[in-house]
């Protein structure tokens, strides 16, 4: 009777907390690190995964035994179920954590829970409104922001009217760019118009598609040039202008990161540029900086990670293709 109780607890405890082979190092002799992305479902996330698990196999090999965990909500609009995956993992008392917040207010008390609980977090790619983490690895979003917007202000010869389609409410990360963005047209290139800057897109291209036709079933006989401040928003904007014959070049589009589609739209002609992140870097730097931390090294408060336009002229060049085809295989698999 004891031995039936006792396996029936730990079946209640492994599916109320979702343990199994995600529980971390299973020797117990090591590090337990859980990396928390936004959403799964982006090609982004697959970059920060393959850097995070570069990050494990040196630290391995090195000496230094370390297991990482993936684990994040499926879309990158769903608060409640990324604070859910953070408490879920305060309960298991992983030793440290590595967040990117889907939103800026919403992961405050989680994270500052964590922090109370003993587990440290390191934030990664979007910011929190605190200052309650051990560091911040992410990129100059909004240097990355105004980047696209100088480029799109010089194609346009500083004359023109054009769109920004915003990503989400609370997403830290694509707020820093949206505003970058705009500060660099008014500081710049005055005789540039934004016709519309208050649509967000949501977290799906279909959303995103569908929030495009809205906007260009309104500017589309207006429009000369389009920011999009993410991936997903970049490959919807340019089908919808496809759709409407105003891609090619006619309607600059300025994007920001990149997947499979946006650079072949990047090589075709339909899009301009494209502000591109390291997020592989930013996914290795995340876990290094927080085993030093765990080790109790000092570590920097924020950590750059870097930024780049690319265009149709510069993608073939040995640094950018370093950024737009990095050996995600090599670190995550077959299987991940």
């Amino acid at each position: 009777m004891k031995s039936w109780l006792l396996g029936a607890a730990c079946a209640a405890l492994v599916f109320i907390l979702g343990c199994g082979t995600e529980s971390g190092d299973p020797s117990g002799s090591g590090l337990s690190i859980v990396v928390i992305p936004k959403g799964t479902t982006h090609e982004f996330w697959k970059s920060i995964h393959a850097g995070a698990r570069k990050a494990e196999q040196e630290l391995v090999a090195a000496g230094q035994p370390v297991k990482i965990i993936w684990k994040g909500p499926l879309k990158e609009d769903d608060r409640d179920e990324q604070i859910k995956v953070v408490e879920n993992f305060i309960a298991r008392g992983v030793d440290g954590m590595v967040l990117a917040p889907l939103d800026d207010k919403a992961l405050i008390r989680p994270v500052e829970t964590a922090g109370n609980a003993g587990i440290p977090v390191v934030i990664i790619d979007s910011g929190l409104q605190t200052d309650n983490y051990a560091s911040f690895v992410a990129t100059d979003n909004y240097l990355g922001g105004r980047m696209g917007g100088a480029h799109l202000g010089k194609l346009l010869g500083g004359n023109g009217s054009v769109l920004l389609l915003r990503y989400a409410v609370g997403s830290a990360s694509t707020t820093k760019r949206e505003n970058g963005f705009l500060d660099e047209l008014k500081e710049n290139f005055p005789g540039i118009k934004v016709l519309s800057s208050d649509q967000y897109a949501g977290a799906t291209r279909d959303l995103a598609y569908t929030a495009s036709q809205n906007l260009l079933s309104r500017y589309g006989n207006e429009v000369n040039g389009v920011f999009c401040p993410n991936e997903s928003v970049s490959v919807s904007m340019t089908k919808a202008l496809r759709d409407i014959g105003k891609a090619g070049g006619r309607v600059k589009i300025i994007g920001f990161d990149t997947s499979v589609q946006s650079l072949r739209d990047l090589q075709s002609g339909d899009v301009q540029g494209l502000v591109v992140q390291n997020p592989v870097k930013m996914g290795y730097l995340g876990v290094m900086t927080l085993v030093d931390h765990l080790g109790g090294k000092s570590v920097a408060k924020r950590i750059d990670t870097g930024v780049a336009l690319v265009t149709r002229d510069n993608m073939a060049h040995p640094d950018m293709q370093a950024l737009l085809d990095p050996p995600l295989e090599k670190y995550l698999g077959t299987g991940n």
